[in-house]
């Protein structure tokens, strides 16, 4: 099992070293100038132990490896949490720089979308949700730059069946 883990994890390491490299060709390109009109660029992976013990690793970032930004939304940094326990999903996104007025959330299939924008601040970002999650339970709550999501989880239908006497 270990020797498992440290190749996932030596797997993961070179396809993240990959991309940091893939990234400074980016900025040794002469035409670097032209990247400040987009704001800030930045890209990096979160990683955390999913529930299950095995690593799970995303990507964040207004730019992907190899590509320029191509629009001047942020995308933000976002965290899902199930806690089976209280029968919750929890979505964190640090957005800040804008106010509770300027933040849309939309659910649908499955995907939150998050956009907000106040001035040079715009944030956007679809969320795929894979747990059973009842979107009319949705609340939603923003305070100095966190914005908070969160769902009751569907509980799955108890199977309906009948029991056959064999003779």
């Amino acid at each position: 099992m270990t020797m498992f883990i440290d190749d996932e994890f030596d797997r993961l390491f070179k396809k993240m070293s990959r991309s940091f490299m893939d990234l400074e060709d980016i900025f040794e390109d002469k035409n670097i100038h032209n990247l400040q009109t987009f704001g800030p660029v930045y890209y990096g992976y979160t990683m955390t132990i999913g529930p299950n013990g095995k690593p799970i690793v995303k990507e964040y970032g207004n730019v992907k490896p190899g590509l320029l930004p191509t629009a001047e939304t942020r995308e933000p940094l976002v965290d899902t949490l199930v806690d089976e326990k209280e029968n919750l999903v929890k979505l964190v996104a640090e957005m800040p720089g804008v106010e509770k007025k300027d933040i849309k959330v939309v659910v649908q299939d499955k995907v939150v979308q998050i956009d907000a924008e106040r001035g040079d601040k715009k944030y956007h970002v679809k969320v795929p949700i894979k747990p059973k999650f009842d979107e009319n339970t949705a609340k939603a709550s923003y305070t100095n730059g966190i914005l908070e999501l969160v769902f009751k989880l569907k509980e799955d239908p108890k199977p309906k069946g009948k029991t056959v006497e064999v003779e």
